[in-house]
Protein backbone atom coordinates (compact mmCIF):
# COMPACT_ATOMS: atom_id res chain seq x y z
CA UNK A 1 0.00 0.00 0.00
CA UNK A 2 0.91 3.33 -0.55
CA UNK A 3 0.51 6.54 1.04
CA UNK A 4 1.25 10.54 0.86
CA UNK A 5 1.82 13.03 4.06
CA UNK A 6 1.18 16.59 2.60
CA UNK A 7 4.18 18.14 3.36
CA UNK A 8 3.77 21.47 1.33
CA UNK A 9 2.04 24.39 4.14
CA UNK A 10 3.58 27.33 4.60
CA UNK A 11 3.20 27.17 8.38
CA UNK A 12 2.65 30.60 8.92
CA UNK A 13 0.97 30.20 12.27
CA UNK A 14 4.12 28.77 13.91
CA UNK A 15 6.90 31.49 12.80
CA UNK A 16 9.65 32.12 12.75
CA UNK A 17 10.15 28.40 13.65
CA UNK A 18 9.22 27.47 10.30
CA UNK A 19 12.06 29.82 8.48
CA UNK A 20 14.00 26.64 9.84
CA UNK A 21 11.46 23.92 9.38
CA UNK A 22 8.66 22.83 7.26
CA UNK A 23 5.84 21.63 9.67
CA UNK A 24 6.47 18.53 9.08
CA UNK A 25 10.12 17.99 9.66
CA UNK A 26 9.81 19.95 12.75
CA UNK A 27 11.40 18.62 15.98
CA UNK A 28 8.75 17.04 18.46
CA UNK A 29 10.45 15.59 21.67
CA UNK A 30 13.89 14.88 20.20
CA UNK A 31 12.65 13.34 16.96
CA UNK A 32 11.28 14.39 13.66
CA UNK A 33 7.14 14.80 13.15
CA UNK A 34 6.91 13.49 10.19
CA UNK A 35 8.78 9.72 11.98
CA UNK A 36 5.83 9.26 14.26
CA UNK A 37 3.81 9.53 10.60
CA UNK A 38 5.73 7.09 8.75
CA UNK A 39 5.28 4.85 12.31
CA UNK A 40 1.60 5.02 11.96
CA UNK A 41 1.38 4.30 8.01
CA UNK A 42 4.46 1.51 8.38
CA UNK A 43 1.62 -0.28 10.55
CA UNK A 44 -1.17 0.40 8.72
CA UNK A 45 0.83 -1.71 5.74
CA UNK A 46 2.28 0.74 3.62
CA UNK A 47 5.46 0.13 2.01
CA UNK A 48 5.99 3.37 0.36
CA UNK A 49 5.41 6.91 1.02
CA UNK A 50 5.19 10.71 -1.42
CA UNK A 51 5.38 13.97 -0.84
CA UNK A 52 4.76 16.89 -2.17
CA UNK A 53 7.23 19.73 -1.33
CA UNK A 54 6.71 23.87 -1.72
CA UNK A 55 7.90 25.27 1.66
CA UNK A 56 11.67 24.77 2.48
CA UNK A 57 11.93 22.03 -0.30
CA UNK A 58 15.18 20.68 0.29
CA UNK A 59 15.10 20.82 4.27
CA UNK A 60 11.59 18.64 3.88
CA UNK A 61 12.96 16.41 1.05
CA UNK A 62 16.14 15.76 3.29
CA UNK A 63 14.21 14.79 6.45
CA UNK A 64 11.68 12.77 4.83
CA UNK A 65 14.39 10.87 2.46
CA UNK A 66 16.44 10.47 6.15
CA UNK A 67 13.30 9.11 7.86
CA UNK A 68 12.29 7.05 5.23
CA UNK A 69 15.47 5.55 4.95
CA UNK A 70 15.34 4.75 8.96
CA UNK A 71 11.92 3.27 8.42
CA UNK A 72 12.78 0.76 5.76
CA UNK A 73 10.16 2.72 3.11
CA UNK A 74 10.79 3.88 -0.47
CA UNK A 75 10.30 7.70 -0.65
CA UNK A 76 8.74 9.76 -3.84
CA UNK A 77 9.30 13.69 -3.97
CA UNK A 78 6.94 16.27 -6.11
CA UNK A 79 7.35 19.80 -5.81
CA UNK A 80 5.69 22.54 -6.50
CA UNK A 81 6.66 25.63 -7.46
CA UNK A 82 3.05 27.22 -6.90
CA UNK A 83 1.15 25.53 -4.19
CA UNK A 84 -1.34 23.71 -5.06
CA UNK A 85 -3.64 22.99 -2.21
CA UNK A 86 -4.83 19.70 -0.92
CA UNK A 87 -6.61 18.77 -3.87
CA UNK A 88 -3.86 19.59 -5.92
CA UNK A 89 -1.31 18.25 -4.01
CA UNK A 90 -2.80 14.66 -4.12
CA UNK A 91 -2.93 15.33 -8.02
CA UNK A 92 0.13 15.98 -8.34
CA UNK A 93 1.17 12.25 -7.06
CA UNK A 94 -0.98 10.93 -9.52
CA UNK A 95 1.21 8.41 -11.19
CA UNK A 96 2.59 7.52 -8.05
CA UNK A 97 -0.20 6.88 -6.05
CA UNK A 98 -2.94 5.39 -8.70
CA UNK A 99 -3.08 1.54 -9.00
CA UNK A 100 -4.74 0.84 -5.61
CA UNK A 101 -6.42 2.44 -2.18
CA UNK A 102 -4.06 4.83 -0.86
CA UNK A 103 -3.67 6.68 2.61
CA UNK A 104 -3.08 10.66 2.71
CA UNK A 105 -1.85 11.88 6.18
CA UNK A 106 -2.18 15.77 7.09
CA UNK A 107 2.21 16.81 8.07
CA UNK A 108 1.17 18.76 10.95
CA UNK A 109 -0.52 16.57 13.32
CA UNK A 110 0.53 14.11 15.84
CA UNK A 111 -2.63 11.21 15.77
CA UNK A 112 -0.96 7.85 17.33
CA UNK A 113 -3.88 5.73 15.66
CA UNK A 114 -4.76 2.26 14.21
CA UNK A 115 -5.62 2.63 10.25
CA UNK A 116 -6.06 -0.91 9.73
CA UNK A 117 -9.33 -1.09 10.45
CA UNK A 118 -9.94 2.08 8.86
CA UNK A 119 -8.36 0.67 5.63
CA UNK A 120 -10.36 -2.66 5.99
CA UNK A 121 -13.66 -1.00 6.02
CA UNK A 122 -12.92 1.58 3.29
CA UNK A 123 -12.38 -1.29 1.21
CA UNK A 124 -15.26 -3.09 1.95
CA UNK A 125 -17.36 0.21 1.69
CA UNK A 126 -16.87 1.19 -2.25
CA UNK A 127 -16.85 4.63 -1.33
CA UNK A 128 -14.54 6.90 -3.46
CA UNK A 129 -12.96 7.82 0.29
CA UNK A 130 -12.93 7.50 3.47
CA UNK A 131 -12.83 10.15 6.02
CA UNK A 132 -11.06 9.61 9.51
CA UNK A 133 -12.82 11.47 11.93
CA UNK A 134 -13.03 12.10 15.35
CA UNK A 135 -16.19 13.68 17.93
CA UNK A 136 -16.08 17.67 17.68
CA UNK A 137 -13.45 18.63 19.98
CA UNK A 138 -15.09 20.60 23.22
CA UNK A 139 -14.71 24.65 22.95
CA UNK A 140 -13.22 24.38 19.14
CA UNK A 141 -14.32 26.13 16.14
CA UNK A 142 -13.11 23.33 13.28
CA UNK A 143 -15.52 23.55 10.17
CA UNK A 144 -17.70 20.00 10.57
CA UNK A 145 -17.97 16.87 8.39
CA UNK A 146 -21.45 16.51 8.56
CA UNK A 147 -22.26 12.57 8.25
CA UNK A 148 -26.14 10.56 8.42
CA UNK A 149 -26.70 7.69 10.88
CA UNK A 150 -24.92 5.27 8.00
CA UNK A 151 -21.56 7.05 7.93
CA UNK A 152 -22.11 8.62 4.96
CA UNK A 153 -21.04 12.09 4.55
CA UNK A 154 -23.50 14.91 3.19
CA UNK A 155 -21.67 18.13 4.22
CA UNK A 156 -18.37 19.21 4.97
CA UNK A 157 -17.53 22.73 6.07
CA UNK A 158 -20.68 23.86 4.82
CA UNK A 159 -20.19 22.57 1.01
CA UNK A 160 -22.24 19.71 -0.55
CA UNK A 161 -26.14 18.11 -0.90
CA UNK A 162 -26.99 17.97 3.14
CA UNK A 163 -29.98 15.95 4.00
CA UNK A 164 -32.17 15.41 7.70
CA UNK A 165 -30.56 13.88 10.91
CA UNK A 166 -26.78 14.61 9.95
CA UNK A 167 -24.25 14.59 12.90
CA UNK A 168 -21.35 16.94 12.89
CA UNK A 169 -17.78 15.38 13.11
CA UNK A 170 -14.80 16.61 13.51
CA UNK A 171 -12.36 15.67 10.84
CA UNK A 172 -8.45 14.64 11.98
CA UNK A 173 -6.65 15.11 8.34
CA UNK A 174 -6.56 11.84 7.14
CA UNK A 175 -8.27 10.01 4.38
CA UNK A 176 -8.18 6.51 2.51
CA UNK A 177 -8.75 7.07 -0.59
CA UNK A 178 -9.73 5.11 -4.25
CA UNK A 179 -7.85 5.94 -7.44
CA UNK A 180 -11.61 6.67 -8.88
CA UNK A 181 -11.08 10.15 -6.69
CA UNK A 182 -8.66 11.15 -9.64
CA UNK A 183 -11.76 11.76 -11.42
CA UNK A 184 -13.36 13.79 -9.81
CA UNK A 185 -10.19 16.89 -9.68
CA UNK A 186 -9.33 19.18 -12.18
CA UNK A 187 -6.37 18.88 -14.80
CA UNK A 188 -4.28 21.72 -12.86
CA UNK A 189 -4.86 24.49 -10.52
CA UNK A 190 -5.04 24.52 -7.16
CA UNK A 191 -7.86 22.97 -5.68
CA UNK A 192 -9.09 21.74 -2.38
CA UNK A 193 -9.53 17.79 -1.28
CA UNK A 194 -12.62 18.45 1.07
CA UNK A 195 -14.22 21.71 -0.04
CA UNK A 196 -14.22 21.44 -4.04
CA UNK A 197 -13.44 17.39 -5.12
CA UNK A 198 -15.64 15.55 -2.26
CA UNK A 199 -18.11 18.07 -3.32
CA UNK A 200 -18.19 17.06 -7.03
CA UNK A 201 -18.04 13.18 -5.86
CA UNK A 202 -20.96 13.54 -3.36
CA UNK A 203 -23.17 15.76 -6.12
CA UNK A 204 -22.51 12.61 -8.15
CA UNK A 205 -24.21 10.67 -5.90
CA UNK A 206 -21.05 8.29 -5.32
CA UNK A 207 -20.10 7.78 -1.49
CA UNK A 208 -17.95 9.48 0.82
CA UNK A 209 -17.46 7.85 3.90
CA UNK A 210 -16.95 9.13 7.67
CA UNK A 211 -15.24 6.49 10.33
CA UNK A 212 -15.07 7.26 13.47
CA UNK A 213 -12.34 6.35 15.47
CA UNK A 214 -11.40 6.50 19.44
CA UNK A 215 -7.61 7.94 19.48
CA UNK A 216 -5.54 10.96 20.68
CA UNK A 217 -5.07 13.67 17.66
CA UNK A 218 -3.54 17.00 17.79
CA UNK A 219 -2.70 20.11 15.47
CA UNK A 220 0.36 21.39 15.93
CA UNK A 221 -0.02 23.92 13.45
CA UNK A 222 0.43 27.12 16.43
CA UNK A 223 2.61 27.50 19.39
CA UNK A 224 -0.06 27.20 21.60
CA UNK A 225 -1.13 23.68 20.13
CA UNK A 226 2.48 22.56 19.75
CA UNK A 227 3.40 23.02 23.26
CA UNK A 228 -0.11 22.04 24.55
CA UNK A 229 0.83 18.68 22.94
CA UNK A 230 4.26 18.52 24.76
CA UNK A 231 2.92 18.47 27.83
CA UNK A 232 0.00 15.45 26.58
CA UNK A 233 3.00 13.27 26.22
CA UNK A 234 4.51 14.04 29.18
CA UNK A 235 1.55 13.68 31.88
CA UNK A 236 0.62 10.49 30.05
CA UNK A 237 -2.81 11.69 27.98
CA UNK A 238 -1.11 10.07 24.80
CA UNK A 239 -1.33 6.82 24.05
CA UNK A 240 2.32 5.99 22.82
CA UNK A 241 1.35 2.29 22.25
CA UNK A 242 1.22 2.56 17.89
CA UNK A 243 4.46 4.47 17.46
CA UNK A 244 6.22 1.50 18.96
CA UNK A 245 10.19 2.03 19.14
CA UNK A 246 9.66 5.50 17.42
CA UNK A 247 7.50 7.04 20.57
CA UNK A 248 9.70 9.47 21.72
CA UNK A 249 10.06 8.07 25.36
CA UNK A 250 11.07 4.50 23.91
CA UNK A 251 14.06 3.16 25.96
CA UNK A 252 13.84 6.04 28.54
CA UNK A 253 13.53 5.23 31.82
CA UNK A 254 11.07 8.40 34.10
CA UNK A 255 11.67 9.44 37.13
CA UNK A 256 8.62 9.02 39.88
CA UNK A 257 7.85 12.60 39.13
CA UNK A 258 7.45 11.76 35.25
CA UNK A 259 10.95 13.35 34.18
CA UNK A 260 12.32 11.74 31.41
CA UNK A 261 16.04 12.04 30.85
CA UNK A 262 18.22 10.90 28.09
CA UNK A 263 21.41 8.68 29.15
CA UNK A 264 23.37 11.32 27.04
CA UNK A 265 21.92 14.28 28.48
CA UNK A 266 23.79 15.92 31.15
CA UNK A 267 21.93 17.20 34.25
CA UNK A 268 23.88 19.29 36.99
CA UNK A 269 20.14 21.25 37.64
CA UNK A 270 17.30 20.14 39.09
CA UNK A 271 14.30 18.15 36.88
CA UNK A 272 11.31 18.38 38.00
CA UNK A 273 8.51 15.96 36.19
CA UNK A 274 6.76 16.18 34.08
CA UNK A 275 9.85 17.31 31.82
CA UNK A 276 12.18 15.92 29.15
CA UNK A 277 15.48 16.12 28.27
CA UNK A 278 17.08 15.12 25.20
CA UNK A 279 20.10 13.26 24.28
CA UNK A 280 23.49 15.77 24.31
CA UNK A 281 21.56 18.39 26.07
CA UNK A 282 22.96 20.00 29.27
CA UNK A 283 21.14 21.61 32.53
CA UNK A 284 23.86 23.27 34.37
CA UNK A 285 24.16 23.65 38.30
CA UNK A 286 21.67 25.85 39.41
CA UNK A 287 19.05 25.66 36.92
CA UNK A 288 15.50 24.39 36.86
CA UNK A 289 13.84 22.85 34.60
CA UNK A 290 10.02 21.84 34.49
CA UNK A 291 7.46 20.70 35.45
CA UNK A 292 5.57 20.98 31.60
CA UNK A 293 9.24 21.39 29.90
CA UNK A 294 10.81 19.63 26.71
CA UNK A 295 14.58 20.46 26.35
CA UNK A 296 15.90 18.95 23.31
CA UNK A 297 18.62 17.38 21.86
CA UNK A 298 21.95 19.32 22.26
CA UNK A 299 20.51 22.77 23.95
CA UNK A 300 21.93 24.10 27.01
CA UNK A 301 19.83 25.30 30.01
CA UNK A 302 22.28 27.80 31.68
CA UNK A 303 22.91 27.89 35.68
CA UNK A 304 20.08 29.80 37.42
CA UNK A 305 17.81 29.48 34.21
CA UNK A 306 14.03 28.61 35.06
CA UNK A 307 11.97 26.68 32.83
CA UNK A 308 8.32 25.96 33.32
CA UNK A 309 5.58 25.22 30.54
CA UNK A 310 7.77 25.52 27.55
CA UNK A 311 9.63 23.65 24.76
CA UNK A 312 13.60 24.54 24.13
CA UNK A 313 14.50 23.28 20.60
CA UNK A 314 17.50 21.52 19.39
CA UNK A 315 20.97 23.63 19.82
CA UNK A 316 18.92 26.34 21.85
CA UNK A 317 21.05 28.41 24.60
CA UNK A 318 19.13 29.71 27.78
CA UNK A 319 21.23 32.43 29.45
CA UNK A 320 22.06 31.90 33.00
CA UNK A 321 19.14 33.12 34.96
CA UNK A 322 16.93 33.46 31.87
CA UNK A 323 13.56 32.43 32.84
CA UNK A 324 11.16 31.48 30.37
CA UNK A 325 7.52 30.57 30.80
CA UNK A 326 4.47 29.54 28.34
CA UNK A 327 6.81 29.89 24.95
CA UNK A 328 8.79 28.38 22.41
CA UNK A 329 12.33 28.36 22.12
CA UNK A 330 14.54 28.16 19.39
CA UNK A 331 17.90 30.11 18.90
CA UNK A 332 17.63 33.73 19.93
CA UNK A 333 13.95 33.90 19.69
CA UNK A 334 11.22 33.82 22.20
CA UNK A 335 7.71 32.37 20.27
CA UNK A 336 4.85 33.07 23.35
CA UNK A 337 2.76 29.43 23.45
CA UNK A 338 -0.18 30.37 25.99
CA UNK A 339 -2.47 27.80 26.49
CA UNK A 340 -5.15 30.41 26.57
CA UNK A 341 -5.06 30.40 22.71
CA UNK A 342 -5.13 26.72 22.58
Amino acid sequence: MKAMVLCAGLGTRLRPLTERWPKPAMPFLGQPLFRYHLAVLKAAGVTAVGINTHHLPDTMAKAARAECERAGLSLHVVHEPVIQGTGGGIRGLKDFLAGEDFIVFNGDILFPVDLKPVVAAHRESGAVATMVLLPMPEGETYAAVEADAGGQVKRIAGYGPGGDGLKPWHFTGVHVMSPSVFDFMTAEGPEDINREVYVRVMQAGLKIRGHAVDAYWSDLGMPSRYLATVRDVLEGRVPLQALGTDSPLAGLKADAAGAWVHPEARVAGTVRGPAYVGAGAVVDAGASVGPGVSVGPGARVGQGARLERCAVFEETQVAPGEALTELLAWGPHRVPASLAGR
